[in-house]
């Protein structure tokens, strides 16, 4: 099975101080929902991993998140892209879990589930936690440079064998060309 895991706020997605509370706040990245389509249509099986400490903070719960997933769905449908699975860590960013970015835990739990070996797997993300994940999990860090990554990029310290694209159309476009 070829998989992918994607970041989402920052990578897929037009980031937020303030969170993306709402589906109205969902605002696609040019190119991105056309980026996994490529990659839908190249049998490639696209998860998101996602921190959203937001739950945590009261500023919206589990239904509304599920809420911005489906409007996603429905954004891909149109241009013949599909996500397989949304993962998501609800927890704040002191708590002790391991399912929080830049622990390995989601994306461990994406590889117990979906039965495959992450050696071969890339996990795209625009910060430092979403590549130190991915080194940790066994995966391949992928940084794009949109949302985070330009600052990502530039402070340096990306984990050995980190590949750069400048966005998720760039790299769908290196992955399935």
């Amino acid at each position: 099975m070829k998989l992918v895991i994607l970041d989402r706020d920052g990578t897929i997605n037009h980031d937020s101080d303030a969170y993306i509370k709402s589906p109205e706040e969902w605002r696609p990245i040019e190119g991105s929902l056309e980026a996994i389509a490529r990659l839908t249509q190249a049998d490639y099986r696209i998860v998101v991993a996602t921190n959203q400490s937001g739950i945590a903070r009261g500023l919206f719960d589990t239904t509304t998140l599920i809420a911005i997933h489906d409007t996603m769905q429905r954004a891909l449908a149109q241009v013949g892209g599909h996500v397989d699975a949304f993962f998501f860590c609800p927890h704040a960013a002191d708590s002790a879990c391991e399912c929080r970015k830049p622990k390995p835990g989601m994306l461990l739990e994406i590889a117990r589930r979906f039965n495959v070996s992450l050696d071969d797997v890339y996990m795209v993300g625009d910060a430092h936690r979403d590549l130190e994940a991915a080194a940790a999990a066994g995966a391949k860090p992928v940084l794009v440079l949109t949302g985070k990554g330009k600052k990502t990029q530039k402070e340096g310290k990306l984990p050995p064998g980190t590949m750069v694209f400048p966005d998720l159309a760039a790299f769908a476009a290196h992955l399935a060309p």
